[in-house]
Order: structure tokens, then sequence, then C-alpha cells
């Protein structure tokens, strides 16, 4: 059984559980005021649970159909290290800018699953992605898209959407990429990666007005 399918099982196990069980939500759940706690490990247990059937099923698909290129084309361990890395670093940036924010709480596989998405548009820009299942355009092209998207979706603080975790896995997507395999990354199209990772650092910075630093 493929590693990704393995993944996909058991994140459906922990997110029945969370949706069975309202005390064990609460403990794996993302949150800031547990995070400060010392529970760390929300940074990653939050990313094997979902707010419903529909979100799971959502993330879940996109992780079966982009799992395969990507341990094709990385192995297990590079995949495993996208897929975590993506979840955790993408909670950290969320937890980073909302650690003020003691209400703060989030759920989900999202910053993996971008995590994976913008790993395989990394080693290949030109890949086509289907737009409402019909509509193909370049890998590229719905990269920088989805990046303005979660950029403009973090200024509307009435929005219970993740966009931070979204661009932290995104960005991380692409950055472990490239330190897995630097030559495919930037071998085969190094300008359009190139314009990928200045697009992700500049659009969030320049439009949010937040630094990590």
């Amino acid at each position: 059984m493929s590693l990704h399918i393995i993944i996909i099982i058991i994140t459906g196990i922990f997110s029945y559980m969370g949706f069975s069980d309202h005390r064990f939500f609460e403990k794996y759940k993302f949150s800031v005021s547990g995070i400060k706690a010392g529970e760390y490990y929300r940074l990653i247990t939050s990313g094997f649970l979902h707010a419903d059937w529909n979100h799971f099923f959502v993330n879940m698909i996109t992780l079966y159909f982009f799992g395969d290129y990507i341990i094709y084309n990385l192995g297990n361990t590079g995949f495993l290290i996208v897929y975590f890395g993506g979840i955790f670093l993408g909670n950290y940036l969320s937890y980073y800018l909302h650690k003020n924010d003691l209400w703060y709480s989030a759920i989900g596989a999202s910053a993996g699953v971008n995590a994976i998405v913008f790993s395989a548009i990394t080693l290949d820009p030109t890949m086509k992605l289907y737009l409402y299942f019909f509509i193909p355009i370049p890998g590229i092209i719905f990269a920088l898209g989805y990046l303005w998207y979660t950029v403009k979706g973090s200024q509307n603080t009435m929005s219970r959407i993740g966009h931070e975790a979204h661009f932290g896995g995104a960005i991380a997507g692409v950055l472990l990429t490239v330190f897995l395999d630097f030559n495919r990354a930037f071998a085969s199209h190094p300008m359009m990666t190139l314009i990928i990772i200045a697009a992700l650092f500049g659009s969030y910075y320049y439009i949010n007005g937040k630094k990590l630093i």
C-alpha cells in the first residue's frame, strides 16, 4: 500500500475520532493558548483533524492525486518531509502571526496538502492543473493565483479559513523540494521556480505587511 494512502487512512480515523469525541478534538486541535502552554504536538496533530467529512474529502482527494507524483520523484522519505514539514511550518507561521490571539484555533491537513501540491509545481511548473475540474491552467499560474488568494484572504478578519497556514504550507512545499532535489527543481525551469519563490515571499510581506523578524 502506498504511503500516501496510509496517511489518508490514518487521517480518516483521527478525524472520525475528533467528530465523535469533543474532548479528543479539543486536545489535539491547533490552539494558540495550548501551544503557549507547551503543547507543541498540536502543530502536527491538528493536521489529522477536520471540521467535517467534506473538509476531509477535499484535502484527501487532493493528496491522493498528487501524493503518488511526489513519492515517485522524491521517494517516501521526501514525501514525509514535504507533507509533515508543510503541516508544521504552516501551523508555525499561523502561530507566530496569531501568538497574541489566545482564542485562535484551527484544524485540517491543508498546509500539508498545499506543500505537496506546490512541491509538484516546483518540480514541473508547466504541469496542467484543472480549475473546477475542467479548465486546464499551467501550474505556475495556479500557484501565483492561489498565493494571491491566500494573501488577500488573510486580510479578512472575519474569515474562518486558515490562510496563513495555507500560505506557510505552500512556502514549505517549494523550499523543502528545492532542498531535497535542488538540481531537479532548478534544472528544467529555473526562472519559473525563482518566480514562485519570489512571489511566495514578496507578495505576502508586501500586501500583508507582517514580518517574521
